[in-house]
């Protein structure tokens, strides 16, 4: 299935930014030249946060199993074009599981890990997803048996797959199902015309209260990518080290796909500590390592190795980066939601450089080069606040509106600029960053809606929901709890009522303020801006 303007498409082959290759492909042809070379290796702590034991493979190794899930794939009846959903952590297993879809011409739709059982529910039946790949369980929950949950509730999903140890009944485990298969699975590729232009992923942005798809085809995600390789100086098989899941523009674009155009060596780390990180990439000699951008210079000072660099993310709801002079090459990723990537490397200046408006095609020197992403600004008339436009091969196929006709996220006619609705920062240098701290935080929309969730737990008269900004998340829900005469609120009891009611984990807060009333505005309308002060000055009422 191709999705991108026919115009957009010959623009950018003949650019020669695009090619014929897809992702799938870029893997076989470096299992081809280098079989032995170490391809997709697990973190050694894997059965402490997933099911299964760690797995190293080398290229032709994990090409092999690639071509065989493909072949399952195929044998159960999965052909071209189908949507795939796939929740697991990072592990070879999971790896293999998404080349081996796309090997089949499959379109698999990567779901964040932190989503509950309602959300993929919610993101597969709009998208006729046919089949689900799911792990045992990610630390503490059961990703597996909400799974088999989402299949009983979804008709149209006529397959789900398990990875993992534990996998509960009602789901076909990959594994053994392979090993059972042997020899008798022998993939025969089929010819496609522009396989490469062909949608690959169907990612999934925040907008308010609703999850929406974000198409992207091969090409894009090697555009994505290319961005990455061209500033971070990314050589041929190099040591990757990824702590992000498979499931957005920093997991792929900026930690699989590069790892596939350098024929490199991905680490694949789940995180859980900085610490952990820095010791896993000190380990493995790690030529890359990525990491959230508040924690580049935490991590900077704990790697071993000065010839490391350090791909520092920053999504849109990250804080302010601050100023260090890190020891090693550090680059900025930044993130627009799932719209567009830019990677941009410090000077010795030790300061992030602003995005300039106009087109970006990699560091300075590539100048000659097609470009990557195109830049520009919008002023949005009531808050006077610019937003985000983008265009290139990296941003995605299409945009859309809403059903009531509200708009969202669309292609300016006669400009071919997708309007992402981010709010940004403009100095004279150029964009300072992908959004406005603290104002994309959480994805949460409207507020009002979390105070009502809140307010229903039992002994509670009124509640509130507000925004604290932190120096290393951007900003942090908090929940505001006003008692009913007589009654004590047990927080952990709160915490305990929110998990078992299955809301959205971005919506349960961090930290919960017990108050005799709410602030209110002269309208008569929660003041969340005192309750923000309130937990600077009282914070033995924070429980």
């Amino acid at each position: 299935m191709k999705a991108t303007l026919e115009s957009l498409t010959k623009e950018y082959h003949e650019s020669g930014v695009w090619s014929d290759v897809p992702l799938d492909e870029l893997f076989r042809r470096t299992a081809t030249e280098h079989p032995d070379r170490p391809a997709l290796v697990d973190a050694p702590d894997r059965a402490a946060w997933t099911g299964g034991t760690p797995r190293r493979l080398t290229y032709g190794e994990a090409d092999r199993e690639i071509d065989r899930l493909a072949a399952f794939f195929a044998t159960v009846g999965l052909s071209a074009d189908h949507v795939i959903g796939v929740q697991a952590p990072n592990t070879v297993d999971a790896v293999i599981a998404v080349l081996g879809a796309l090997r089949a011409n499959l379109i698999i739709s990567p779901l964040p890990l932190h989503w509950r059982q309602k959300n993929v529910l919610e993101a597969l039946n709009s998208i006729g997803a046919k089949g689900f790949i799911a792990a045992d369980r990610v630390e503490t929950r059961d990703v597996g048996t909400a799974a088999r949950d989402v299949a009983a509730d979804l008709f149209s999903l006529r397959f789900v797959f398990g990875l993992g140890k534990d996998i509960p009944d009602g789901l076909i485990e990959l594994a053994p199902m392979l090993a059972e298969m042997g020899e008798d699975l022998q993939f025969t590729p089929t010819e496609r015309p522009d396989p490469a232009d062909h949608t690959a992923t169907i990612c999934w942005s925040r907008s308010g209260e609703e999850n929406v798809p974000v198409t992207r085809c091969h090409n894009h995600w090697i555009s994505a990518a290319q961005m990455v390789v061209r500033e971070g100086q990314i050589k041929d098989a190099s040591s990757i080290v990824v702590p992000y899941s498979l499931s957005g523009l920093s997991g792929l674009g900026a930690g699989l796909v590069p790892c596939l155009l350098t024929g490199s060596t991905l680490h694949l780390h789940h995180p859980t500590s900085l610490a952990n990180l820095a010791t896993h990439a000190n380990e493995v000699n790690a030529d890359v390592v990525m990491t959230p951008g508040p924690l580049a210079q935490t991590l900077d000072r704990k790697l071993e190795s000065s010839d490391t660099t350090i791909l520092a993310a920053w999504n849109i709801s990250a804080p302010h980066p601050t100023t260090f002079v890190a020891r090693r090459r550090l680059v900025d990723v930044h993130v627009a939601d799932e719209f567009a990537l830019l990677a941009k490397a410090r000077g010795p200046s030790a300061k992030m450089k602003a995005m300039p408006l106009g087109k970006h095609n990699g560091p300075n020197g590539c100048e000659s080069e097609p470009a990557l992403l195109e830049i520009a600004v919008a002023d949005e008339v009531e808050t006077k606040t610019p937003t985000l436009l983008v265009k290139g091969p990296i941003v995605p196929d299409i945009g859309w509106r809403t059903i009531n006709g509200d708009q969202r996220r669309v292609r300016w006619e006669g400009t071919g600029y997708l309007n992402t609705n981010i709010k940004v920062e403009l100095t004279e240098e150029g964009i300072s960053g992908f959004g406005v701290p603290g104002l994309y935080a959480l994805g949460t929309g409207n507020l009002e809606t979390i105070d009502v969730i809140y307010a229903s737990f039992p002994g509670i008269s009124e509640a509130a929901a507000f925004v604290v900004e932190d120096s290393t998340l951007g900003a942090r829900m908090y929940a505001a709890l006003v008692p009913q005469a007589g009654n004590v609120p047990d927080a952990s009891a709160f915490f305990a009522y929110l998990d078992a009611e299955g809301v959205d984990l971005a919506k349960i807060p961090h930290r919960v303020l017990i108050l005799q009333s709410l602030p209110r505005n002269p309208d008569g309308t929660i003041c969340r801006e005192r309750l923000t002060l309130r937990t600077q000055r009282l914070p033995a009422a924070v429980a």
